[in-house]
């Protein structure tokens, strides 16, 4: 299973479109962990599946969903009904709940992941408003039977190789 996951795009909806036009046809799915600003009839949102952020004003989109790809469970949320600012506990609840292997998260604009129980937390960072970093981010993930390895890319598609992680399964 391959999947890219962006959080926070807060209205370049060029971005997303530059992100489908490169990956699409590469990976299972594509991930938005919300605040896109834009509304789901725009064009640029086509092929994304998202769930609505604090920032967001379309109704439609989901505050929290589950996917299954490949066997692979994976919930995602914006995160600011979980507190992520404060901590994952909250999160790693629903997590729980929904026995999801992979929890996607953003609100904090942090890039980040880790391993809690046995979900795999990633926020890919904002791709248009970092914190704690200079670089703009999205992640990919890939996983296999044995593991599940976590590559982050700046804005301009340059892997940031210090902050590749790989967790066993």
């Amino acid at each position: 299973m391959k999947v890219l996951v962006v959080s926070d795009s807060h209205g370049w909806g060029e971005i997303l479109t530059e992100l489908k036009g490169r990956y699409e046809n590469k990976v299972d799915a594509m991930f938005h962990c919300g605040d896109s600003e834009l509304l789901a009839d725009d064009p640029e949102m086509d092929g994304w599946i998202v769930v609505r952020g604090n920032c967001d004003t379309e109704q439609s989109y989901p505050n929290d969903l589950t996917e299954e790809i490949e066997g692979v469970r994976i919930f995602m949320t914006h995160g600011h009904r979980y507190n992520v600012k404060m901590s994952l506990m909250n999160l790693q609840y629903k997590a729980e709940e929904h026995q999801a292997d992979l929890a996607f998260f953003g609100h904090s604009h942090l890039i980040g992941a880790e391993k809690i129980g046995q979900t795999i937390f990633l926020n890919p960072g904002s791709i248009t408003l970092p914190r704690g970093r200079s670089e703009k981010t999205y992640a990919m993930v890939e996983r296999n039977r044995r593991e599940t390895i976590i590559r982050f890319f700046d804005h301009k598609h340059r892997e940031l190789t210090d902050l590749q992680q790989t967790f066993a399964n």
